[in-house]
């Protein structure tokens, strides 16, 4: 029984790892971005190094758990308790990087997540189910959004005049700006910090248009 006890005690492989992307989101990062500040490489919490080629579970080091908690300014009480299943008051959304955005498959044509490349961020919750989120990486939308800033995009969230948006062209040029005007004919967008020209585009020749609800600072 004692022994039984102590094994139910354990802690799971889903449980540490779902505590860190739930401390990455807590901190406004996805998990790469939370790695970053954390001086790791930025792919140390990625999915796809959670498990070995060979299928094994990878374990993160107490190492790099504890640089993750001084970069999210974390205790590990804090840690202890965003791990089980009920920790965190948010749900996890698709989660691609916005340079990767652009590429071919990345979306359905109806502007929705699809194909390889999704991995997920726990994020606070979105009445749209079908929202998704991007990652900036660099500093071409900055000061609005600056490298590792994920933005949440929700499709089914009616947009209005000056309200920011994601916008994909249908060549697949991605781009981020403020709406300014909306035609049946035409989008008239502004650049986030308004020094550069105004830009139009046919709606012909837009493949979808999302609102922009949070962004993570």
């Amino acid at each position: 029984m004692v022994r039984q006890a102590k094994a139910q005690r354990m802690l799971t492989h889903d449980q540490i790892w779902g505590a860190l992307d739930r401390l990455a989101a807590r901190a406004g990062l996805s998990p790469s971005g939370l790695a970053k500040r954390a001086g790791l490489d930025p792919t140390t919490f990625n999915k796809s190094k959670r498990v070995t080629s060979d299928g094994r579970e990878r374990w993160p080091s107490t190492e790099s758990i504890a640089k993750a908690l001084a970069a999210a300014e974390a205790s590990i009480d804090i840690f202890a308790r965003l791990i089980g299943d009920d920790a965190g008051d948010g749900r996890s959304v698709p989660l691609l990087g916005f340079v990767q955005a652009g590429a071919n498959g990345a979306f359905d044509e109806s502007g929705l997540p699809s194909g390889k490349g999704w991995t997920e961020i726990a994020l606070p919750t979105a009445e749209d189910n079908r929202a998704f989120a991007l990652e900036i990486s660099g500093d071409a939308l900055a000061p609005a959004y600056r490298d590792g800033d994920v933005i949440l995009v929700s499709p089914g969230t009616p947009i209005r005049k000056g309200d920011r948006v994601v916008v994909k062209a249908k060549t697949g040029e991605v781009t981020v700006a403020t709406l300014k005007r909306r035609t049946a004919k035409a989008l008239e967008l502004q650049s986030l910090d308004g020094a550069q020209d105004e830009r139009t585009l046919a709606v012909s020749d837009v493949a979808w248009i999302a609102r922009i609800v949070w962004a993570s600072q």
